[in-house]
């Protein structure tokens, strides 16, 4: 068992890359039941849902990061903004 104390694993890193991890799955399932179509939005690029995804992660990410610099580490809020700008993404882009 490779030693992992490296890292700091507290029930919030677990459920962060859980989350990741089931959204794969998930984005891997509705590819192999519903094939993707590329689709023209906002950006005027064609994007699939997995593009979709990987903008909306990088966004958040950059969301958070700014919440943390601006505001502080109460990240509920900026979490809240996260899933709005997600489904933002997926409806727009």
């Amino acid at each position: 068992m490779p030693d992992l104390a490296w890292m700091a694993w507290t029930w919030q890193t677990a459920i962060f890359f859980s989350v990741i991890a089931v959204l794969l799955l998930v984005m891997t399932a509705l590819a192999i039941f519903y094939p993707e179509t590329e689709r023209i939005g906002v950006l005027r690029i064609p994007t699939t849902r997995g593009d979709r995804l990987f903008i909306s992660l990088i966004g958040s990410a950059f969301i958070n990061l700014a919440w943390l610099g601006l505001v502080g580490p109460d990240l509920w809020w900026s979490l809240g903004l996260s899933l709005v700008y997600a489904a933002a993404v997926f409806r727009y882009v």
